[in-house]
């Protein structure tokens, strides 16, 4: 059993994920079943790591199950969920989800991979920082790296109206996985 601030515990989710998320911080919990290199979660388990840890990972699942709720339909990443909160905790980080949440350097950029890092302060502590075109304040984006700066996802700094621009800017990267 490997405490997830293990850094041999890369990500958890699916490690087939057209959508990585990319953060600077870990939650401070044991999951039984997580494994080095990419683990994906069990139904429960965002549940379990949200009451082992707190409101502030409650808050970046939460956010993560909206965004990728907000997302078109047609990028089959929804499953059969009828609400974001379905979908977050029936499909969140599961194998087959589509979704992961890295809690290292981005490092392999493919081009039909989503990459999306939580946090200014995180992002330009990035090797790569100066890459970022600033579109606002709190939004960059790298079209070579096929990924995009957001606020941390947490509600007050991402709020529904950031996701949206969020996706805005994600449909900027015209990546295969948005052609019908």
């Amino acid at each position: 059993m490997l405490p997830l601030t293990d850094p041999d515990i890369i990500a958890l989710g699916d490690e087939q994920a057209r959508i990585r998320v990319y953060i600077g911080n870990r939650p401070d919990t044991v999951i039984e079943h997580v494994r080095p290199g990419v683990s994906p979660l069990l139904p429960q388990d965002i549940y379990r790591i949200g009451q082992a840890c707190g409101n502030g990972w409650r808050k970046v699942f939460n956010v993560y199950a909206k965004l990728v709720f907000a997302l078109p339909e047609s990028l089959g990443l929804r499953g059969d969920n009828t609400s974001w909160q379905a979908f977050r905790d029936n499909r969140l980080l599961q194998a087959g989800s589509g979704t992961a949440l890295w809690f290292g350097v981005p490092g392999e950029f493919t081009p039909d991979v989503l990459h999306i890092v939580t946090g200014k302060t995180y992002a330009n502590s990035l090797t790569f920082a100066s890459s970022f075109h600033w579109e606002t304040p709190e939004f960059a984006l790298d079209l070579k790296r096929n990924l995009v700066v957001c606020p941390y996802f947490d509600y007050r700094q991402l709020s529904n109206s950031k996701i949206l621009f969020l996706i805005e800017l994600l449909n900027q990267l015209h990546l295969p996985m948005y052609k019908n």
